[in-house]
């Protein structure tokens, strides 16, 4: 790269005791400017790290008099030669460490105005402020580290993607609204007045559609839009490895995802995670730790109690039985001494997921048990609870009972926090588990229907087919979703490729024809031509780079995010438009009522 007489020869961070005596060009950011005895340092900064640079007035008096009034994260190109540190100067910490720079001609590009925070480090700057000034913000060496580090995770993706024979096809951004999950975001036509394009949630039906193509191994990275109620993994556009294939079963789209995390981890963070990953079922993963995305590192499993209290004089677990609902329990080994304040807290963070309280057992020493329930059970029935939670004197036992949902959501938060509180993780273990045999169906109590548990494309298996109509529940899907450390990073399915099927489907959702042809029916159609049988998942590239790169937002790990309400602080997205736009598109904008 060049700037007039100035053509860089090296980034800052890749100067070297190799380059000593040598002459450079180096382009980049005033980080740090120091004076000392009529001598100038300067950290000049750019993407690739730093390196001392120095204005000496013996070397060329005018220059260090420009030097003189440089100041931080004034854009310059130097020109100069490569020199050892003086003795006792030496920064092990830094790659560049052992050299610096004596610039015989300096080239400020533009100066900087005050900053609105300092382009530092460990400077802790308000969420807000970081996203406003993002451009600044991403000057920061990490979190350069860590675009580069998602640039480079891509590069592997694709690079085993092509080695696998994949084709990268890209598939449209402006489509059709399907609401089938999350909203839609909608977008105007001003050539078709009254009608919308979608922003796609996936490209689920154009990469079926590829495979009715003969297109048998597709794959993209690619942005998807969701509008939904937003959470610190979540983003309104967010971006996805998605991939399909022809003429496979699950092991081989699980086989491909392995290799794909395999790449990244090995490219990215230099990690051999050593695929084939850990399989649980959905229905074991909700039984030992009341979660479809287990985290694995740390016990603390569930256990079911309702066999063993269903006639217990305990009136809350058997009224609960009785209903057709369940109780499990929960040993915090060791954390007899929990105070009854923490107790009282975690009863608050239960009651999120819809638990009327939260029952507890102290077991002190010689097996002594205080709790205000413990007068309620038989001494069959404690020794059972004791010796199912295998409980020891210093433990702390929860006990919940209710409606399956309500339990396995309930505990498996509890779990979680408790797992959080103990420290009982480890960091730098990355435990993938992959989770299969999921229900087909769950159960809406609020539209009192049955609904896709993945998406309506989502075969059932063979062995379930006849069932369908008959006894939902009882179906089970050819899906598998892909965790890391209790969290789902990607997530897919074997298709349904016979339209006879598809439309027995959306029968079972109670989807009528004439509505899945209104919002199916080019898939609908596709399925006659000689469809074959398909399968394919998406990743979630931003979690996968949160969790590698160890970050706790997402949006650390990408470039412009938005807020947690889907504002970006940067451009002040979403904004009014003017009454022209409005009028072209044949919109009025009607005010929200207040409250």
């Amino acid at each position: 790269m060049a700037i007039g007489s100035l053509k860089r020869t090296h980034y800052c961070g890749d100067v070297r005791a190799d380059d000593i005596d040598k002459e450079v060009v180096l382009f980049g950011w005033v980080q740090n400017w120091r004076d000392h005895g009529g001598v100038i340092f300067i950290d000049l900064k750019d993407r690739e790290g730093i390196v001392q640079i120095v204005f000496d007035p013996s070397v060329d008096e005018k220059i260090h008099q420009e030097a003189s009034k440089l100041r931080s994260q004034y854009c310059i190109g130097v020109k100069g030669k490569v020199r050892h540190r003086p003795e006792g100067t030496v920064n092990p910490n830094l790659k560049t460490g052992e050299v610096e720079v004596v610039v015989e001609k300096l080239e400020v590009f533009s100066e900087c105005e005050n900053l609105p925070f300092p382009v530092e480090e460990y400077v802790h700057v308000n969420e807000e402020v970081r996203l406003k000034y993002r451009y600044l913000d991403l000057r920061k060496p990490h979190m350069q580290r860590n675009l580069i580090m998602r640039s480079k995770a891509a590069f592997a993706a694709r690079n085993y993607l092509h080695s696998q024979g994949f084709i990268e096809i890209e598939t449209p951004i402006l489509t059709k609204s399907t609401p089938e999950g999350a909203r839609d975001f909608l977008v105007p036509s001003r050539l078709s007045p009254g009608r919308f394009y979608a922003l796609p949630q996936s490209p689920q039906l154009f990469k079926q559609l590829l495979m009715v193509s003969g297109y048998d191994k597709y794959y993209q990275i690619t942005k998807c839009f969701r509008d939904e109620d937003l959470r610190a993994d979540r983003q309104p556009e967010f971006t996805q490895i998605d991939l399909e294939m022809s003429f496979v079963e699950e092991d081989d789209v699980i086989e491909v995802t392995e290799g794909i995390l395999a790449s990244i981890f090995k490219e990215v963070a230099g990690i051999d995670i050593n695929p084939p990953f850990k399989r649980i079922s959905y229905q074991e993963a909700m039984d030992r730790f009341g979660s479809d995305k287990p985290d694995m590192r740390f016990g603390l499993e569930l256990k079911k109690l309702t066999d063993i209290v269903e006639n217990t004089n305990f009136k809350v677990f058997r009224d609960v039985v009785e209903k057709g609902g369940i109780v499990y329990g929960l040993n915090a080994k060791g954390c007899i001494d929990f105070t009854r304040k923490e107790i009282d807290d975690l009863t608050k963070l239960v009651s999120i997921y819809g638990a009327k309280g939260l029952a507890w057992i102290k077991v002190k020493a010689n097996y002594e048990l205080q709790s205000p329930i413990v007068k309620f059970f038989s001494k069959e029935e404690i020794d059972g609870i004791l010796k199912r939670l295998d409980a020891e004197p210093g433990d702390l036992l929860f006990f919940m009972a209710d409606t399956p949902k309500v339990v396995y959501d309930s505990l498996g938060a509890l779990r979680l926090e408790i797992g959080r509180k103990l420290n009982l993780t480890n960091g730098d273990e990355f435990n993938f588990v992959w989770v299969v045999d999921f229900p087909l169906f769950e159960w809406n109590e609020d539209e009192n229907r049955w609904e896709a548990m993945h998406h309506p494309f989502t075969s059932p298996k063979p062995e379930d087919l006849e069932y369908l109509e008959s006894d939902p529940a009882r179906v089970k899907a050819r899906a598998y979703d892909i965790t890391l450390n209790g969290v789902e990073i990607g997530g897919g399915s074997i298709r349904i490729h016979r339209s006879d099927v598809q439309k027995r489907m959306f029968k079972a959702l109670g989807i009528s024809d004439e509505e899945a042809q209104v919002k199916f029916g080019f898939l609908i159609e596709a399925l006659k031509y000689g469809a074959p049988p398909h399968g394919g998942l998406a990743l979630g590239f931003d979690r996968i780079m949160t969790l590698i790169l160890k970050e706790k937002s997402i949006r650390d790990v990408i470039a412009f995010p938005k807020t947690q309400k889907g504002v970006c602080m940067l451009t002040d997205a979403p904004s009014e438009v003017d009454e022209k736009q409005l009028n072209e598109l044949s919109i009025r904008v009607r005010k929200p009522k207040k409250d």
